[in-house]
């Protein structure tokens, strides 16, 4: 199929962020289960929605006998080791100072054990490392450091971890965006306001910089068809991260979070994605569920935890995703000036089969915020959201502004 300069602008840019800059509207009325509550099926596999390339082969591998957070691993390794995934693993976005970080936790539900290691360097496949920590140490979590080194004495080989594609994203973002990057005040702190409008008329801005920066791409030799894409990833950094749950047909059940961290981050930054009770969680007594968004803000709450704990009081996986996601807003006195700029999506898995994918955000009109599942059939399925809209980006950049949403002329 051939795709237009028109078409590809609208997606790799524009399409992929007008739905980031809408209004935050009042919290939404969807109440429904997001699966089937009369009828759970086992075994189940629950992921981020990159893990849906990988998920069939890990189903299969379960439903043979696999252990459940080896059928987990199976998953998330293969955002792991794919370097056009520049959020997770090998292409992983870099730190502020160009060095890729990475973030994983696990949880075995059948032997109650967890491992987790935090601001990895040179090891791709930390959601293994995690499991190493767990299987082969006394400990819990390692970080930095003596976690590379751990990976190493166990059988780990070191290796450059940021691609060519990556290391051009991140020069192409020092050049351009470092006057807007995670040096504080954070949206927590009190002394935070909303950015101040520009003097400039929005149109002119937008034109500007992201012509600016589509100049500079093709001066770093990004190739013309993934230019555009790098200046999103520049406008916008990303913050994926996969999170994947397995249920046999025997009831065990595990978890794991893997991620690369915020892109641009300061050095030594983890997330929620390495903390046990944040990024992740598992009870064998009742379910496991893992997030993908904001990690400050999910640390918070001690999200997955929550989840888990709501569950065990008899709560529906949706409704216990719901009111992780309600503490987040209460974290910031419905202050929707700030919520705007936060992410959060659960992915959640009871014990009995039954299942929930609920965000913060609904997504954009006609493209909600998804995740994957499979029962016996792989599928998308859409999250449920708690606030009517999408989240904008931070580090915050002005709104598009509605005519250059609807067309992009001067992109041809």
């Amino acid at each position: 199929m051939t795709v237009s300069r028109r078409d590809f602008v609208k997606t790799s840019v524009l399409g992929a962020v007008a739905a980031g800059v809408g209004r935050p509207a009042a919290l939404s009325a969807a109440t429904e289960q997001a699966s089937p509550a009369s009828s759970p099926k086992r075994p189940v596999i629950i992921c981020a929605h990159n893990g849906r390339a990988s998920i069939e082969a890990a189903y299969d591998f379960l439903k043979g006998g696999g252990d459940t957070l080896d059928a987990a691993i199976r998953v998330v390794k293969g955002p792991e080791d794919d370097p056009n995934d520049d959020s997770v693993g090998l292409g992983g976005l870099p730190n502020e100072d160009g060095v890729v970080e990475l973030d994983a936790c696990c949880m075995h539900g059948p032997t109650r054990r967890a491992g987790s290691v935090g601001a990895v360097r040179n090891i791709k496949n930390v959601s293994l490392v995690s499991k190493a920590v767990m299987e082969h140490t006394g400990h819990v979590m390692l970080v930095g450091e003596g976690a590379e080194r751990f990976a190493v004495a166990v059988g780990f080989p070191r290796e450059n971890l940021l691609t060519e594609h990556s290391r051009k994203i991140w020069l192409l973002w020092k050049e351009f965006h470092s006057d807007r990057d995670w040096w504080g005040p954070g949206l927590a702190d009190p002394r935070w306001r909303p950015p101040a409008p520009e003097s400039k008329p929005q149109s002119e801005l937008w034109q500007d910089r992201i012509e600016q920066l589509r100049q500079r791409a093709a001066d770093l030799g990004i190739e013309p068809e993934f230019q555009l894409a790098a200046v999103r990833r520049v406008l916008f950094p990303p913050t994926g991260t996969i999170h994947c749950s397995a249920l046999n047909e025997k009831g065990e059940i595990s978890g794991v979070t893997t991620t690369s961290g915020l892109a641009f981050k300061l050095p030594g930054r983890c997330g929620d994605s390495p903390i046990i009770g944040a990024g992740c969680y598992t009870d064998q007594d009742v379910g496991s569920a893992g997030a993908t968004g904001s990690g400050e803000e999910n640390i918070k709450v001690a999200g997955a935890h929550t989840i888990v704990e709501n569950m065990r009081h008899g709560m529906s996986p949706q409704e216990a995703g719901m009111d992780a996601l309600k503490r987040i807003v209460r974290n910031y006195n419905n202050d929707m000036d700030r919520l705007h700029f936060v992410s959060m999506t659960y992915y959640i898995l009871r014990k009995d089969g039954a299942y929930a994918g609920v965000s913060l955000w609904q997504g954009a009109e006609g493209r909600p915020h998804r995740f994957v599942v499979h029962d016996g059939t792989a599928r998308f399925e859409p999250a449920v959201g708690l606030l009517k809209g999408e989240a904008q980006e931070w580090p915050p950049f002005p709104r598009i502004p509605e005519e250059l949403k609807k067309d992009s002329e001067y992109l041809k």
